[in-house]
């Protein structure tokens, strides 16, 4: 498992320049790179699916020697940074035909990158130089200034394995770090019957449940409520200015200022979150529904109920920006892999929907936080879906005598005094 340290440097005036003189020839071979493949298929279009033959990585690689002897100034960059460079454009023409694949319309290609864009020195596997005791890094380059590009680290995490690549970049707020990727020892995954479903959500962040039918909610601290007015108020402030004027810069620095204090709270406490989950409990299997954030934050169509507007204007302030679901699922897989436990995703369709008694399906509002269904059932609408995912995932293992399903379902009478969910025994008996 690969594992990343984001650690900051200061450089010399004389080394920004260094770095930024590099980073500009990386920024014009991304540009010229995705200008030939713009160009190859202008020409090639309309040509049958067969004979329309794409440039790949291997190719604009192969033409960097006859590059550097057109244009000498690229070899003051390594030569591994610039291969990265390709590889990084490769890797985003990738990205996007895999989503145009999978049906997602909205998105768009490789953009050319403007002058003031940093773009990041990638050095994968060599040219760079780590002194672990003396906690300096050095990295090669051509440049002909000769000025040395050593930085000394304010601290080192323990690396428990090889380093595979070592970035450096610049920041919105004008900040340098250092990036290290090192490949790090994992305990190896062993299944011990224990499981524990999560559903996540916006105002409870988590609700678990695990095979005895116990439930454990967390909820949401929802720091963008508190900076929500402040950084409009701000945003306001700084349109009403003459752009790029000197006023227009400090209502910009303070916005990006207080924006950063949000990330850095919403981080600190999915970071805390997910290590309470994964140290505190004995199941060695976490189930968790496969989310469409992306789906879920776009606009939807307008309709004459003002109610469900509202409802849906709510969700997306709540979903974009943010990064509630999506990294907390990414922070729990890889804290759960270092200590040998597994993250399993599955499709959540229809489980806040669905009764987890009677297995009625029925279309809910967001503010209904208890279902009260027409069996009776009146149980907590993200319990109720932490329910069905984890039924979902039981019916979906090889069946071995049903003895974790019905575990779980003695359980769970025996907590929440839930009946036996007669459509889960109907299930148990028809093969799925």
């Amino acid at each position: 498992m690969l594992l990343t340290h984001k650690i900051p440097i200061t450089p010399t005036a004389e080394q920004e320049k260094v770095l930024w003189d590099l980073s500009e020839k990386c920024r014009l071979l991304y540009n010229f790179a995705l200008a030939e493949r713009v160009h190859h298929w202008t020409t090639i279009r309309n040509k049958p699916a067969n004979q329309r033959p794409l440039i790949t990585y291997f190719q604009q690689q192969n033409a960097l020697p006859a590059l550097k002897s057109k244009y000498p100034e690229y070899t003051w960059v390594y030569s591994k940074v610039l291969q990265m460079t390709l590889r990084y454009l490769d890797a985003d023409y990738k990205s996007f035909f895999a989503r145009w694949r999978r049906g997602d319309f909205q998105a768009r290609p490789p953009r050319f990158k403007g002058k003031n864009y940093f773009t990041t020195l990638c050095y994968n596997q060599s040219g760079f130089a780590l002194d672990v005791d003396q906690r300096q890094i050095h990295f090669s380059h051509r440049h002909p200034s000769g000025v040395k590009l050593e930085f000394t680290l304010p601290w080192l995490p323990p690396l428990n394995g090889c380093i595979k690549q070592v970035d450096l970049f610049q920041d919105r707020k004008q900040r340098w770090f250092v990036t290290i990727r090192f490949e790090m020892r994992i305990t190896k995954y062993v299944d011990n019957g224990r499981y524990q479903a999560i559903d996540l959500g916006v105002i409870n962040l988590v609700t678990a449940v695990n095979l005895q039918g116990r439930f454990l909610q967390i909820r949401n601290r929802r720091p963008d409520l508190y900076w929500k007015d402040k950084l409009r108020q701000v945003q306001s402030k700084r349109d009403h200015c003459k752009k790029f004027s000197n006023k227009w810069h400090f209502y910009q620095r303070k916005w990006m200022k207080m924006r950063q204090r949000l990330t850095n709270q919403l981080r600190d406490f999915q970071h805390k979150v997910s290590k309470v989950m994964v140290t505190n409990t004995r199941a060695n299997t976490f189930i968790v529904g496969n989310l469409m954030v992306k789906k879920m934050a776009q606009k939807k169509r307008a309709s004459r109920n003002r109610r469900q507007d509202t409802a849906n204007r709510t969700l997306n302030h709540s979903l974009q920006s943010t990064g509630f679901l999506g990294r907390f699922v990414q922070f729990l897989t890889y804290k759960a892999r270092k200590v040998g436990k597994r993250v399993i995703r599955i499709d959540e369709a229809q489980t806040t929907m669905r009764c987890c008694v009677c297995g009625s399906v029925r279309g809910r509002w967001l503010s209904e936080r208890f279902i009260q269904c027409d069996c009776g059932t009146s149980f907590d609408r993200d319990q109720n879906a932490a329910v069905n995912i984890m039924v979902r995932f039981l019916l979906q293992q090889p069946p071995v005598n049903g003895e974790p399903l019905q575990d779980f379902l003695h359980g769970l009478h025996r907590h929440t005094a839930l009946p036996h969910l007669p459509w889960v025994a109907d299930s148990m008996e028809t093969p799925t």
